[in-house]
């Protein structure tokens, strides 16, 4: 019952602060509600994952005369076949941390979780016996859940969240999604993609609102190209469940339309799991909706930490698991450096694929910097030829003054494996021409990097 390190929740941040806790040679406990893994393995980041590469598949395969294949038959979609798979996925990466757990000599408590007291722990099982832990450092990675809006009250059946979203017993015949963030867009192109009609409703001007503006505008495009329906500078006012289906009244700079849809996703962000967590009990301080932390995630309860979705920063898995790493390793006595929060990539696993690191143009210039910019479209690409996907781009943007890598932003296929590179130049802070001297190579996408770079200093070899 007693522990050097209880993490509570076992999400990407949970499960690998309790992991690197372990290997620094502290005994851990995790508690956990549901499934080990949290949300973004359950029911986010891997099973959404699982479903757009079967709506991939089935791309290909209606495509399949372009690649000089022939397959005879109907080549359509099994929903039922997809979610189960996805489910299967998830269940296997379950597994896999629950074996890591067992190898790293970490307990895993089933239960809500609360702060009791300084240094305590109580929790609920589901049938309502409560039990008490103690610990020297207690970790908080209790995680997000959909946000509800007033006017998008979520049932789970008419109106739903990204959990329902995976695992409705049946493919809808159409479907409008409010929100075109990574959450939004994932689950549109997925549904799109596979028969559904699926409108896209964004209140910004572009989709993917937080990318670069080329970027968002080239996505949009693309979705406009596949037919899908897609409404920036919309809002949804009200959506009105009695009947069959559900009526949408969205208000464009036109003026209101009534969309019609079996289903309404409502993909407009997160909330963090900050309620009946037992921060007022304890004096937890709490800033904008969030737990304040420092730079190594100590709340202001001594031995009270936090991390992930709950405190500031990009609610993003890898995020969470950096946040854990150093927050523990700082518990150790090590000397961890802070986050940098900088330099953080971010991905969209639509079709194309969006990826991102550091500052957009916009931002650049807003922040005073002079600036180069460098671009190569996929379409003199070799390899994006190849593979029939054309359609991108690689940019890049660099202070003009000193070279300095400020920003990455990507469209087109296998982007979001390819974003690491710029992860890791703008980490050891790699000047445009040292860029454009490391040989890449051929053929690849990730040439259109060095291309890229080559284009902002006027020497690109291959437009």
């Amino acid at each position: 019952m007693s522990y050097d390190v209880i993490v509570i929740g076992s999400g990407p941040g949970g499960y690998v602060a309790a992991i690197r806790a372990a290997q620094l040679g502290f005994k851990v406990g995790v508690v956990e509600k549901e499934n080990i893994g949290g949300v973004c393995l359950n029911w986010g980041c891997i099973p959404t994952k699982s479903l757009l590469k079967s709506a991939q598949a089935l791309e290909y395969a209606k495509h399949a005369a372009d690649y000089g294949v022939s397959i005879s038959g109907e080549v359509k979609a099994d929903f039922e076949a997809m979610v189960k798979r996805s489910r299967d996925v998830a269940g296997g990466m379950s597994q896999g941390i629950q074996f890591l757990f067992k190898k790293n000599k970490i307990e895993a408590i089933n239960g809500y979780g609360r702060l009791k007291a300084k240094g305590t722990v109580e929790v609920e099982d589901d049938k309502g016996e409560k039990k008490s832990y103690s610990a020297k450092h207690i970790i908080l990675a209790t995680g997000a859940r959909s946000r509800q809006l007033p006017n998008l009250p979520q049932d789970g059946k008419k109106i739903i969240g990204y959990r329902e979203a995976m695992t409705l017993p049946k493919q809808p015949k159409s479907m409008v999604v409010v929100g075109s963030g990574a959450i939004g867009s994932e689950f549109a192109n997925f549904y799109h993609n596979i028969g559904t009609a699926v409108t896209l409703v964004e209140y910004m001007p572009t989709v993917v609102p937080n990318e670069d503006e080329e970027v968002a505008k080239t996505l949009e495009r693309s979705f406009k190209k596949a037919k899908m329906k897609v409404m920036t500078n919309a809002s949804v006012e009200s959506v009105d469940t009695k009947g069959k289906t559900c009526k949408v009244q969205v208000k464009t700079k036109k003026g209101e339309e009534t969309i019609e849809a079996e289903v309404v996703l409502s993909a407009v962000g997160i909330a963090p799991n900050i309620e009946n967590i037992g921060l007022e009990e304890l004096g937890v301080e709490v800033e904008n909706g969030k737990v304040k932390v420092d730079d190594f995630y100590r709340t202001n309860v001594e031995g009270v930490y936090a991390i992930g979705d709950i405190v500031h920063g990009p609610a993003l898995a890898h995020v969470a698991s950096a946040e854990g790493i150093t927050c523990v390793e700082k518990i150790a006595g090590q000397n961890p450096d802070p986050v940098d929060y900088g330099n953080i990539p971010g991905c969209t696993y639509t079709s194309p694929e969006v990826s991102s690191v550091g500052l957009t143009e916009k931002k650049a210039k807003e922040a005073g910097y002079e600036i180069k910019v460098g671009k190569f479209p996929y379409t003199a690409s070799g390899k994006a030829k190849a593979a029939g996907q054309p359609e991108g781009f690689v940019k890049l943007i660099f202070d003009a003054k000193y070279g300095e890598l400020l920003g990455a932003h990507m469209i087109g296929g296998n982007v979001t494996e390819m974003i690491a590179e710029m992860v890791v130049a703008k980490k050891l802070e790699i000047t445009g021409h040292e860029l454009i001297k490391t040989i890449h190579p051929h053929p690849t996408m990730s040439e259109a990097i060095m291309e890229a770079a080559a284009a902002a200093y006027d020497e690109v070899i291959h437009l």
